[in-house]
């Protein structure tokens, strides 16, 4: 299972710089990290009236892609999904998938960037594992000053991604946007059986990874 940490607190507190110069870290320790950030904003713009992404979604198109010779920039309608089913539908090839926000995100562990001791999230929401603030006497395991990022980005790599690669779960389960835990023994059935399926169409020389997506008719 990919790791997912969010960085976490209010407005102004410096969530972004702090989390930007981790991922910059991460990717010098040589993983593959991605981002997801949340905003409340509405009407964020996300590409430039008069391209043809921009034509597109004026025409209706529920999502748009753009392929470049170097990054692609996908715009799609929210579905409300939460922060794992994102990771994993979006993401399922890196190493760890940093977010920014996403404070109410169940099971996914937080970074608090704390500037008013007043203001403490980590009493009121779960998953925070550590607190970086400039305050003093801030008690409890974890805490970093905000200039120590790469003593955050080393924390993580620490807690998150060593043996990681060696863990990897052999098959995730999403139903409804929701992750459904699976036993071991259930992981290998469910991969052997598909494996099976598709091994004997022929459709490929090496399987390395299998993604199927199974919509059900509405009742």
């Amino acid at each position: 299972m990919t790791p997912i940490v969010t960085f976490i607190g209010w407005h102004d507190s410096g969530k972004t710089t702090l989390a930007s110069q981790v991922v910059s870290h991460l990717k010098t320790m040589g993983y593959r990290v991605a981002v997801i950030k949340s905003s409340k904003e509405s009407g964020v713009v996300f590409d430039t009236p008069g391209t043809d992404t921009a034509k597109h979604t004026m025409a209706g198109a529920d999502s748009v892609m753009f392929v470049g010779p170097d990054k692609m920039v996908l715009q799609a309608a929210n579905d409300n999904l939460p922060l794992l089913a994102l990771a994993y539908r979006y993401f399922p090839d890196v190493d760890i998938v940093i977010g920014e926000g996403f404070k109410d995100a169940r099971k996914v562990a937080k970074i608090e960037v704390l500037r008013d001791r007043e203001r403490m999230l980590r009493k009121k929401v779960n998953g925070v594992v550590a607190v970086a603030t400039d305050l003093e006497d801030v008690e409890g395991e974890n805490v970093f000053r905000l200039d120590q990022s790469l003593e955050l980005a080393q924390f993580l790599e620490k807690r998150f991604l060593l043996g990681h690669r060696n863990g990897q779960e052999r098959t995730i389960l999403f139903i409804n946007g929701r992750r459904i835990p699976l036993k071991n023994f259930v992981q290998e059935v469910l991969a052997s059986t598909v494996h099976g399926f598709v091994g004997s169409l022929k459709c490929a020389d090496q399987i390395e990874e299998i993604d199927i997506r199974i919509r059900l008719p509405k009742a």
